[in-house]
């Protein structure tokens, strides 16, 4: 995806979707009782466009995969019931052509489906041969791999698709960790910084996978200027027959959304010109400290040359990581945004030594 390329603003039909976006219904629609009976609730917590998996991809067989397309006319309903725009999940060239053809208003690809160049390419496909514009959110890849996420917009962007937005859900975790799958903050405002035109959506449900987890990932997407929210909500979530401990009731929804904050005050011109003025100063010490830092990364990795020594030594890495992380305790910064700087900067030092070692015959 060029940097010359911009999305059409993200719009149903001749309809903007005002900002931020707000997307919600459960996870799966299982009955036409509870994808009426939640859409109602939707509805009355203010929320424009409903949500609702058709065909869920699971990790194992067995598990309750969607009803598929019988699912769609109950789709049809809501919108033509509450007023609300419907979205659905595609995977393939056959769900692309039926969800078309049922009328639904907004189409995501799912975190596996990302991850797949060739069912990006069957779904960009689909949708170039249908000659009909609809918006279209991808979510990020299951793995942490920001080219993998960008290549597929753009094979997306170059089968005529322009309204498109993004859909941050999180990345894959191993072992315990807070969340079912860890923001990663880091990845989604970087493609922000690539492609400012191109909205980004926050997935708390499944980020946090948690109930209590989903308002304040919510708030700290919204703080971080994301352009909306997808929730997952349920009329009754703890017999929901997927992701139910990540899924809010109606009344819940509601609550939510009316507590949010949103900060979107101008700000005046010069109020940060003194504050931004000092990061940029400190931004520039950092430069010189980090240079001085790799020239002698690189004066050691002569030496480790000259005597025969390997580039990497792990009992030394490990002993600064533990004693960096402990400093940076005791000055106010998080274990998790120092292990990140450390890693960065190892990983320098070492493709320098590396590349020292290389030029010797």
């Amino acid at each position: 995806m060029t940097d010359s390329i911009h999305p059409s603003p993200l719009a149903i039909g001749a309809t903007p979707l005002t900002m931020p976006i707000i997307i919600s219904g459960p996870c799966s629609a299982e009955s036409e009782r509870q994808v009426m009976e939640t859409a109602k609730g939707v509805a009355q917590a203010g929320v424009k466009v409903f949500r609702a998996g058709i065909w869920k991809p699971r990790t194992k067989p067995g598990g309750f995969e969607g009803v598929g397309s019988k699912g769609l006319p109950w789709l049809r309903k809501v919108k033509e019931t509450t007023g609300m725009f419907v979205a659905t999940e595609v995977a393939t060239r056959h769900h692309v052509e039926q969800a078309l053809e049922a009328g639904i208003d907004l189409l995501w690809i799912g975190a596996r489906t990302t991850a797949n160049p060739f069912a990006i390419q069957e779904i960009a496909d689909a949708l170039r041969d249908s000659a009909m514009e609809i918006p279209v959110l991808v979510k990020n890849p299951v793995n942490p791999d920001l080219e993998l996420w960008i290549g597929a917009i753009e094979r997306l962007y170059n089968a005529g698709v322009t309204r498109l937005g993004v859909i941050h859900r999180g990345f894959s975790t191993y072992g315990l960790d807070t969340y079912r799958n860890h923001p990663q903050w880091r990845i989604p405002l970087e493609l922000r910084t690539r492609y400012p035109g191109l909205p980004v959506i926050c997935d708390p449900s499944h980020i946090g996978g948690r109930r209590d987890l989903i308002c304040p990932l919510s708030q700290q997407a919204l703080d971080m200027g994301f352009d909306g929210l997808i929730i997952e909500c349920h009329c009754s979530p703890d017999r929901a027959l997927s992701d139910s401990a990540q899924q809010l009731t109606p009344e819940a929804l509601a609550e939510l959304l009316s507590g949010l904050v949103y900060r979107n005050t101008p700000v005046p011109p010069d109020s940060l010109n003194s504050l931004r003025g000092e990061i940029d100063r400190l931004d520039g010490e950092l430069l010189d400290i980090l240079a001085k830092r790799m020239s002698i990364s690189r004066e050691i990795g002569e030496y480790k040359l000259s005597h025969r020594m390997p580039v990497v030594q792990p009992e030394r890495y490990a002993g600064i990581v533990a004693s960096r992380i402990s400093r940076a305790r005791d000055l106010g910064m998080s274990e998790d945004f120092m292990r990140v700087i450390l890693a960065a900067i190892h990983e320098e030092s070492v493709r320098l030594q590396v590349e020292i070692a290389s030029k010797v015959k």
